[in-house]
């Protein structure tokens, strides 16, 4: 792909980005799509391979995203939950039900969709796994205890993802995600996984 086509292809990225965190695209055509950001379906074809392509490629796109709005700070419980509150945001609603309907997508192998899976979830457990290591010497996480508490980090937060688009119940899962939080700010002594 030369220059301009690399070009082209990151100005129609970045156009489906955005209209797809301001207005949605779950249930648009790909036509649909083309129409809103000035394109046609072709162009997008040409670029993206297939709906579920451009799909894909807008989620990787978000979650590159908020991969660098988690930073490089170490993880605190304050940081967690500061986290929640931006994911539990009304306004992520569209992008937490396109990211949920591509995994879906990749599980059942769909095109456009290879490598998704291991994006989705390495993508976010390295980072994680580092930046806890990091503050692992004021809240005593060793090196191997972080890559698991990255593991059930992601799960907990995804799974109460799950549950709110579900059931709309923000002060519940809110409540839940605190209680989670609790759990891993338990004094040494009382560690989780450590007899």
């Amino acid at each position: 792909m030369g220059v301009a086509s690399s070009q082209a292809k990151d100005r129609l990225l970045h156009a489906a980005v955005e209209h797809a965190l301001d207005r949605g695209i779950v249930d648009l055509s790909l036509r649909e799509i083309a129409a809103a950001i000035g394109t046609s379906h072709r162009m997008l074809i040409y670029h993206f391979g297939s709906r579920e392509g451009l799909l894909v490629a807008v989620v990787r796109e978000v979650e590159r995203r908020e991969r660098e709005r988690l930073g490089t700070a170490p993880l605190s419980v304050a940081d967690a939950r500061r986290r929640w509150d931006h994911l539990a945001d009304p306004s992520l609603r569209a992008q937490e039900r396109l990211f949920f309907e591509i995994y879906a997508h990749a599980l059942l192998g769909r095109p456009g969709t290879k490598g998704f899976l291991d994006e989705a979830v390495e993508g976010w457990i390295s980072p994680v796994r580092v930046l806890l290591i990091d503050a692992g010497i004021d809240a005593g996480i060793d090196e191997d205890d972080a890559e698991g508490l990255a593991r059930l980090g992601l799960a907990v937060t995804r799974g109460l993802l799950l549950d709110l688009l579900a059931t709309g119940d923000t002060a519940g899962t809110t409540r839940a995600f605190d209680l989670f939080t609790q759990l891993l700010d338990l004094p040494s002594g009382h560690d989780l996984g450590h007899e």
